[in-house]
């Protein structure tokens, strides 16, 4: 089990990674031994390790139920409870009965979706965050910055690319899901405040994903099974393919809203949200210290 080490006492000889992006590199340490650099990893001071079966999956599980002390375990609650949200919003469109045995009205309905952007916004923000108050990679010249940096600007590193594509996707969904509690609005007016914001996000979510993903793969596309953090952005690729057809499907067309694109749109809603589910618990045994 290896953990990053201070940038200066590393010396990096081999770099890897997708296009202009370096996401993995072979460093040289300071007592001599060899050691990989991940950027996933060294972005989110994560524990280079492999998961040995599934004891030790549980138990990195159970090691994770209450760590409000970690950045990262705030980040994955706060991503799981937006998906929820998201979740029962597509659940109860899906069953107007259900919703009705609420006594749940479909504006009411589509409020859970805005709850739900809420917390997708926030743990997004804290991703950034965390990605822009990032230490230098291994070779990389040492950043003589003051003080936190708000957003930051590392176009060159694909982690903090994905971070920085993905917050202003999730306000964007702020505002389409706001929006969409607005009583009589007419097919153009649902087109622009409702649908565009929804596509963009949608669109931007899904760069962020797939560049996401890469990170950890260093390959436009690798099956890694056992590798947790692939489990995690496959996860979360498989929310944003899902959230982007949904996009697609829910266009508002002059002569009103299709029925049948209604539901499908809101299935790829469910999915979407399920995929983000399941990543962002993920993320809870990924960060065990």
């Amino acid at each position: 089990m290896q953990q990053d080490r201070p940038v200066d006492q590393d010396e990096c000889f081999q770099a890897d990674g997708v296009g202009p992006f370096v996401s993995h590199r072979q460093v040289r340490l300071a007592d001599g031994s060899v050691g990989d650099w991940l950027s996933r990893h060294h972005r989110k001071r994560l524990v280079l390790r492999k998961v040995q079966g599934a004891v030790h999956f549980v138990q990195l599980c159970l090691a994770q139920l209450w760590q409000p002390g970690q950045l990262n375990w705030w980040i994955g609650v706060t991503f799981a409870i937006g998906a929820s949200l998201f979740i029962l919003g597509s659940v109860l469109n899906l069953s107007p009965e259900l919703a009705a045995a609420f006594s749940l009205s479909p504006n009411e309905v589509n409020a859970v979706y805005f709850l739900g952007s809420i917390p997708f916004t926030t743990a997004a923000y804290l991703q950034l965050f965390q990605a822009a108050n990032a230490d230098p990679a291994p070779g990389e010249a040492t950043n003589d910055r003051r003080g936190w940096q708000v957003f930051g600007w590392k176009p060159h590193d694909i982690g903090w690319l994905s971070c920085a594509l993905q917050f202003p996707g999730t306000v964007l969904f702020n505002f389409n899901t706001f929006d969409g509690l607005i009583p009589s609005l007419s097919w153009w007016q649902s087109e622009l405040a409702v649908w565009l914001p929804n596509f963009v996000g949608s669109v931007l979510f899904l760069a962020s994903g797939y560049l996401a993903f890469i990170e950890v793969t260093h390959r436009w596309w690798a099956w890694r099974p056992n590798d947790l953090s692939w489990w995690v952005v496959l996860a979360n690729l498989a929310g944003c393919i899902g959230f982007m057809i949904s996009a697609l499907f829910a266009v508002v067309l002059p002569g009103g809203e299709i029925d049948w694109m209604a539901t499908v749109a809101t299935a790829f809603t469910l999915q979407g949200a399920i995929g983000f589910w399941i990543g962002s618990l993920l993320m809870l045994p990924e960060a065990a210290e």
